[in-house]
């Protein structure tokens, strides 16, 4: 199984003094020795990374890149050719990407025929549904992106003291019994997504809110080629380091 890591997380940092510090590019640099490949999401805010990150990691770093982005944002796509474009929603109040693609949108046809022409893979970030699987292979999309974030909240809600914070989400503020029945109807959901997108010819990737507690479920899922994380890893990183963070990780991911 491969693991991109997003290192929008590592921006999100620098941005929060407005300093080039820490560099996205070394970021990059580092992350490669260890991962399979870079994700990182230039939004229409440029509120973490930006065009000036893509240009540059594309230039100087000798690694596969993973652009994520939204329909209207695909000419950085076509003007700095990433190996692959994975097409997301966005919404400016949104903290971190909350749901799946909109598939029925009347743009995303196109966004993806144009990208295929310059031989970009075209992924589509969607959440695990049958219906969203089905058409994103008639879409003729190369990939899919699972949407892992409901699994992911669901977990956290039941193995953690989270409900107890002020994190909590009220409608997962929930019993043991019906959290559990939750988790399991999620897993059957992208395990079910999984297998038909295999069936349908899709690689299939995974990701959002993927950590070091919950990431085995997913791993079990053997259609399951590719794992994207970034905050987990990059939080790990400030007590082991980028390195030792991502090692840590790809040991999990082991089959």
């Amino acid at each position: 199984m491969l693991l991109g890591v997003n290192i929008d997380h590592i921006a999100v940092l620098r941005e929060a003094r407005k300093v080039n510090d820490p560099d996205l590019l070394e970021a990059a640099f580092l992350s490669a020795n260890w991962a399979d490949q870079i994700t990182i999401h230039v939004r229409e805010d440029r509120r973490h990374a930006n065009e000036f990150d893509l240009e540059h990691i594309l230039k100087y770093c000798k690694c596969v890149v993973n652009l994520e982005c939204s329909i209207d944002m695909i000419e950085y796509a076509l003007k700095y050719k990433p190996s692959r474009v994975t097409l997301v929603p966005e919404k400016r109040q949104e903290l971190t990407t909350e749901g799946g693609l909109n598939l029925h949108n009347e743009k995303l046809q196109k966004a993806i025929d144009v990208l295929k022409q310059e031989e970009i893979e075209v992924s589509l970030f969607i959440d695990p549904n049958l219906e969203d699987i089905e058409k994103s292979s008639s879409l003729n999309a190369d990939f899919i992106e699972l949407h892992t974030g409901l699994y992911a909240n669901i977990y956290n809600a039941l193995f953690t003291n989270i409900n107890q914070t002020s994190y909590a989400i009220a409608e997962l503020i929930l019993s043991k019994s019906e959290l559990q029945k939750r988790l399991e109807d999620e897993l059957q959901r992208l395990k079910q997504s999984a297998s038909l997108a295999k069936t349908l010819g899709l690689r299939v990737a995974a990701g959002h809110g993927l950590n070091y507690k919950n990431v085995k479920n997913i791993v079990d899922i053997l259609e399951i080629e590719e794992l994207n994380i970034g905050q987990s890893i990059v939080a790990r990183s400030v007590f082991v380091g980028l390195k030792e963070a991502i090692l840590e990780m790809k040991v999990l991911m082991k089959r």
